[in-house]
């Protein structure tokens, strides 16, 4: 058993930082813009211009349903979607390209309630009043609204990036050899799919929980001044 386990995990561990982690990273930075500008639009209502505004409600109603459609479907009906099902209408992509997208998409519809939540949690009185000493719409939003909305929004967030690196594990649904697929080459070859299972299940539990220690620090980061105030 031990010989398995010395042989097998660093082929595991290195599908992990060769695939995995990048994956993860790929597509929640991708699904980050996503969920920023999806949750700009969402909350925002032009005024003037009735073809401008016409538009917008338009392009508020196309991004609410991209949401809805995104959180009431499982990632692995999406990927299989993207990866053997657009092909049939002459839309192909690569494993790398259908995961990334598809990750990515995922991500952002649920990260755009969590922005969009953070944003609106700020109190419409900080708007009027960096209004009233001639801040434009854009310099609010970034110098005032956005970094106390980031401390809002950093802890779910945080919990979403986590769950993505767990959720990468379908990539092996669409012949991606991320740590998952590894794993299961290596229970055909050896007949052990319990041990290789569980040492998959440590690596992610080990991925997982470096992240989480950072997520604490990044909060005690970003809550530091909060701490200054109230003292």
């Amino acid at each position: 058993m031990w010989e398995i386990i010395t042989s097998s995990t660093p082929d595991i561990l290195w599908a992990g930082i060769k695939y995995t982690i990048p994956i993860a990273v790929i597509s929640f930075a991708i699904g980050l813009v996503i969920a920023v500008l999806t949750a700009l639009v969402r909350i925002s209502t032009p005024r003037g211009n009735r073809v401008l505004v016409i538009f917008w409600h338009l392009l508020k109603w196309i991004l609410g349903f991209y949401v809805w459609l995104f959180r009431s479907t499982p990632l692995l009906v999406q990927l299989f979607i993207v990866f053997f099902g657009l092909p049939n209408v002459g839309i192909q992509f690569d494993a790398w390209t259908a995961g990334i997208l598809t990750f990515s998409l995922n991500t952002g519809a649920y990260a755009s309630e969590t922005v969009r939540g953070a944003i609106s949690s700020i109190p419409q009185s900080q708007w009027e009043a960096a209004y009233s000493i001639g801040m434009t719409y854009q310099q609010t939003l970034f110098k005032i609204v956005f970094p106390q909305a980031i401390r809002v929004a950093l802890p779910p967030l945080s919990n979403s990036f986590i769950s993505l690196v767990k959720d990468t594990s379908l990539a092996s649904s669409i012949t991606i050899l991320e740590m998952f697929m590894v794993s299961q080459q290596y229970a055909a070859r050896n007949y052990q799919p319990l041990l290789m299972y569980c040492i998959v299940a440590v690596i992610y539990a080990l991925f997982c929980t470096i992240l989480s220690i950072l997520q604490h620090y990044l909060e005690k980061h970003f809550s530091r001044y909060l701490t200054q105030e109230v003292a």
